[in-house]
C-alpha cells in the first residue's frame, strides 16, 4: 500500500535529521495517514487519508447505518395488508 493520502495526494517527504553536533543524516517525513470509511466518488470505501484532509472536511466520512425500511414503504405495505371493507 502506497504512503499517499487518497484525497490530496501528499506522499513521503525526504529532508534531514539534525544532531546537536549539526552532522545531518537523510530521514523520512511521512504523513500521518489514517485508514477510514470516506465518500469517494459516491461511493463508500476504506482509504488511507492524511490527518489533515480530516480535519479540514475535504473528506467525507461514511457512516455505518442500518438498512431499514423507508416509512411510506411500510405505510404502503400496511394498508394493502388490511383488508378492505
Amino acid at each position: 500500500m502506497a504512503r499517499r493520502c487518497a484525497i490530496c495526494g501528499k506522499g513521503p517527504a525526504a529532508g534531514y535529521s539534525l544532531s546537536h553536533s549539526h552532522v545531518r543524516s537523510h530521514r523520512r517525513f511521512l504523513p500521518n495517514l489514517q485508514r477510514v470509511r470516506v465518500v469517494i466518488g459516491g461511493v463508500a470505501r476504506r482509504a488511507s487519508v492524511c490527518t489533515a484532509c480530516l480535519k479540514a472536511g475535504r473528506a467525507r466520512r461514511a457512516v455505518y447505518a442500518p438498512v431499514r425500511a423507508s416509512s411510506e414503504a411500510a405505510k404502503t405495505a400496511a394498508t394493502s395488508a388490511a383488508p378492505s371493507t
